[in-house]
């Protein structure tokens, strides 16, 4: 049996490979936001960390990656869910208590999962694909993308709805940042409390940093 057949057949695996792309994903969502935070540094250190970013040659390899890590984890998701809803197609008409419980993050995982790919798509559309401004740095003539994403922010609404995803992802990350340690094969129940911590924690650190900067991009741009 190939890799790719086991990984593709084995309940086990599918879980494995969507834990660790989640967790990819996770470290990718916080240094994105570090790098988010520059705006508040100013324009040129923002606009110097872009510059750095895409002028270089591996971004393209980088972003290819970043690709295969995320298709793969939705890919594994629907695979799971659709065969996690065949394997039962009939709904209890009254929830069993478990030993693990049900939380709202856990029973909405699918659907935050979807409402996160189409924020994704959203905001490629509107930083990485946006209206296109250019800027002298250091002598160099240089996109302006902190004037697109001040632009973008301008608007209350704008604003209102990142804050939403931005819950969207706090809420899946909640859940899914220590989900994904046990389906690794890290389950010991004398850590794995502290890791539920850890992953509720994290996604509020999420949702409040790029809520902040959302927020105050648009205080910026009022000014």
């Amino acid at each position: 049996m190939s890799a790719l057949r086991f990984y593709l057949t084995n309940s086990i695996a599918k879980k494995q490979v969507m834990g660790v792309t989640g967790l990819l994903l996770c470290g990718f969502l916080f240094s994105h936001m570090l790098g988010n935070f520059l705006l508040i540094a100013g324009k040129d250190a923002f606009n110097q960390y872009a510059y750095t970013l895409t002028s270089n040659p591996l971004i393209y390899l980088a972003e290819a990656v970043l690709l295969v890590i995320f298709l793969s984890h939705i890919f594994m998701a629907l695979k799971l869910t659709i065969e996690n809803k065949a394997a039962r197609p009939v709904k209890y008409y009254m929830k069993q208590p478990t030993g693990r419980g049900s939380t709202f993050a856990s029973s909405t995982m699918p659907y935050t999962g979807m409402l996160i790919l189409f924020f994704l798509v959203m905001h490629l559309i509107n930083f990485k694909y946006g209206d296109v401004y250019m800027t002298t740095l250091n002598g160099m003539e240089v996109r302006d993308l902190y004037k697109t994403v001040i632009d973008y922010f301008a608007s209350p609404l704008n604003v209102g709805i990142y804050v939403l995803f931005m819950i969207t992802i706090g809420i899946h990350v909640s859940h899914g940042f220590w989900s994904a340690f046990q389906s690794i094969g890290f389950n010991h129940p004398k850590y794995m409390p502290a890791i539920q911590f850890i992953s509720k924690l994290y996604a509020v650190i999420l949702t409040v940093g790029y809520s902040t900067i959302a927020i105050w991009c648009h205080v910026k741009g009022g000014m």
